[in-house]
């Protein structure tokens, strides 16, 4: 099976196995603390996050492994998780059938995988009760570090549902969420980077908001906000352009920060329907029907409340093609909303090796200059990717704070400057990394070339001379 696949049994594995050590341990403790008194302790536990039945424990999973029809066991008891916690789980498990024999094969074969999936989650090394853990973020960490690996292993596939770490930290040290802030991501994926985007306010008083067209990351994403201890995180399932779902009295709710990583130039992202658009996020302009960039860019902005900022990951293209998403451009840049401009590295994503950028956008701007910042030299190479570094991620969020101007690096151009470049936002229009070749001196030069051919000379007449003397 493919990892993009199976990840979605491990990693619900994973999940039900977290829920049921953090019940049995809640469940220890009330014993000890209430005794016999079934009352009190069952009194206490319907107060948890998180409400689970002893037949739908882990343990209760384990005991069931020889079962003929396990697979169907396995369905129902998440099935019933879910039931028992309705407003939390609903839907978390929909898009996993552990009784599918299209993925695991006939009643056999089936039972066997599934078995030794039990097994191996029945390791005494996979303890997740809260007071084995060494910190509140192991678990949450543990399962991105997962998911990670899959969107390594499941190639283009992986940038559908993970960014990577480095690249979301950055984004999310960029626009700076503050306590009190609500943090969307209208193309959510797995949810990592709403997660690390809500790292700096490093308390709980924010709110997180996604939105994601995959059912199956969906899922992915709500089970990484409730690994992290993120119990209140709104996650919706849907097409964003299509059917944007953050909603306030019919208007597009707003928020302080918005990031995303969303699909590269998408295609077929529902154009037909932008000039009747109903919360008018396309009066600038309707995007080509074949690339979806600037949907998703104007989605944003549309978003942002009026002392919002907002981060993104765009492919180059947006930065200089034409006809309607010139019109875009110019209007953005003439609204004073454009901040910055960061070209990464190249192949620093999954599924795509091309290079691509960082816009961020302000709504409160204190001056009309647009920092461009050409980061796309400086990466560590990997085996199969490209990657940043926490020096490479500082170079660049100083450069942006203090608006520095760095040789080679970055350039803040005025709006003048950008007008004069008729609005195309190419980074090397604004930020020179032209090195001068090393002058050649010629005669030094022929003068090598000289001494080794009198040395090649010397050792070809050395050579017949061994030749002689060994008769050949």
């Amino acid at each position: 099976m493919d990892s993009s696949q199976y990840k979605d049994y491990v990693l619900t594995m994973l999940f039900v196995k977290y829920l049921s050590d953090f019940y049995r341990e809640k469940l220890e403790e009330l014993k000890a603390k209430h005794g016999d008194n079934q009352d009190r302790i069952q009194k206490s536990l319907s107060r948890e996050k998180f409400k689970l039945d002893e037949k739908c424990t882990f343990e209760y999973l384990l005991k069931q492994k020889e079962a003929e029809n396990l697979g169907e066991e396995i369905n129902k008891i998440l099935e019933r998780i879910e039931e028992d916690n309705k407003e939390k789980l609903e839907g978390v498990f929909r898009n996993v059938d552990f009784n599918s024999e299209t993925m695991l094969g006939r009643t056999k074969e089936r039972n066997k995988i599934l078995k030794h999936l039990l097994e191996d989650f029945s390791d005494s090394r996979l303890d997740l009760r809260p007071s084995m853990l060494s910190g509140n973020d192991v678990i949450g960490d543990s399962y991105e570090y997962l998911i990670s690996h899959f969107a390594s292993d499941a190639g283009k596939k992986g940038g559908e549902f993970f960014t990577p770490s480095a690249v979301s930290t950055l984004l999310a040290k960029l626009v700076e969420a503050d306590e009190g802030d609500r943090i969307y991501d209208p193309t959510c994926g797995s949810g990592s980077l709403l997660i690390k985007a809500s790292k700096e306010v490093r308390n709980n008083n924010f709110r997180l908001y996604g939105q994601e067209s995959n059912g199956t990351t969906v899922s992915l994403a709500k089970m990484n906000m409730f690994l992290h201890d993120i119990n209140d995180a709104v996650i919706e399932w849907g097409d964003t352009i299509g059917n944007p779902l953050h909603l306030e009295n019919e208007h597009l709710m707003k928020f302080d920060v918005v990031v995303a990583n969303p699909p590269f130039s998408l295609d077929k992202w529902g154009a037909e329907n932008a000039s009747e658009d109903k919360y008018k996020r396309f009066e600038r302009g309707v995007p080509p029907k074949s690339k979806g960039d600037y949907a998703f860019i104007q989605h944003m902005i549309a978003s942002l409340n009026e002392h919002g900022r907002m981060g993104v990951v765009l492919p180059h293209g947006v930065l200089f093609r034409g006809a309607s998403e010139d019109k875009i451009r110019k209007q953005l840049i003439d609204e004073n909303l454009l901040d910055a401009v960061i070209g990464l590295p190249s192949n620093l994503f999954f599924g795509t090796s091309i290079p691509a950028c960082i816009l961020v956008f302000k709504k409160q701007k204190d001056n009309s200059d647009v920092l461009f910042i050409d980061a796309s030299r400086e990466f560590n190479k990997d085996k199969n990717q490209n990657s940043l570094d926490d020096e490479h991620i500082a170079k660049i969020l100083t450069t942006y704070k203090d608006k520095k101007e760095l040789d080679k690096y970055s350039h803040k151009a005025t709006l003048e400057e950008i007008q004069e470049n008729d609005y195309n936002l190419n980074i090397p229009r604004y930020v020179d990394t032209f090195e001068e070749e090393e002058k050649v001196d010629i005669v030094a030069t022929k003068q090598k070339i000289e001494d080794i051919e009198k040395e090649l000379i010397e050792v070809k007449t050395q050579m017949n001379e061994y030749l002689k003397e060994l008769g050949l």
